[in-house]
């Protein structure tokens, strides 16, 4: 795939707690200059970005990066961002839920975070590094029946980051109109070349232009 290709499929990525504002407008004209799918960023940032980039496709987090906060509190954040401006939300599940087996909570918060999003896109982030491959088939089931965009693999600040493995067991166990973001530890061009011909729609990275330009 030639680099201009690649960068479409991008969630050009800044989530550091040092994070900056000038570094958050970096990265926007970054993704501006390059076409990435969009700009993943601190929801303290959203309006900062929507101001000097109001084109441009904004992408938060929520209960990141650990995904223990209440369900009203995800809710409450989402619905913030959303006024604020974000187009897309990365949302953590609570691994906590899945290993006291409340499938019907895990279920009832994505689907109260998708009513929250407003019609915004929501995408799913499981945390696979802490989970079984069990308990991945599950969430691929409840993510697909709470009609989510999307299922993702990790935070990027667990232990362990995308897995070919891990998108394969996507594949095989979501719903047809649920699609795949990769993130965590995807850093040069191959990494990303993989996981987009493993059908990933989407690939979460701080380190897209580092691997395809410098």
């Amino acid at each position: 795939m030639n680099n201009n290709d690649i960068f479409k499929y991008v969630d050009h990525t800044k989530l550091s707690a040092t994070a900056t504002s000038d570094e958050i407008l970096t990265l926007c004209g970054e993704a501006v200059k390059y076409g990435t799918a969009s700009v993943c960023i601190p929801p303290c940032y959203i309006e900062l970005a929507k101001k000097e980039y109001p084109s441009l496709n904004i992408c938060t987090v929520i209960g990141f990066p650990l995904g223990y906060c209440t369900t009203e509190t995800k809710v409450f954040e989402t619905k913030d961002a959303v006024t604020k401006g974000a187009d897309e939300i990365d949302m953590v599940i609570n691994v906590g839920m899945v290993k006291n087996k409340q499938y019907d909570k895990v279920l009832e918060e994505i689907k109260a975070v998708k009513e929250a999003c407003g019609g915004k896109l929501l995408k799913v982030i499981i945390e696979a590094c802490y989970l079984t491959d069990d308990e991945k088939v599950m969430l691929c089931k409840l993510v697909t029946e709470a009609k989510a965009e999307y299922i993702k693999t990790s935070t990027g600040f667990g232990t362990g980051g995308a897995t070919a493995e891990d998108i394969i067991i996507f594949k095989n166990n979501i719903g047809e109109n649920v699609k795949m973001k990769a993130a965590g530890g995807i850093r040069t061009k191959e990494d990303m070349e993989k996981f987009i011909e493993l059908s990933c729609s989407r690939i979460g990275t701080s380190g897209a232009v580092k691997a395809l330009i410098d």
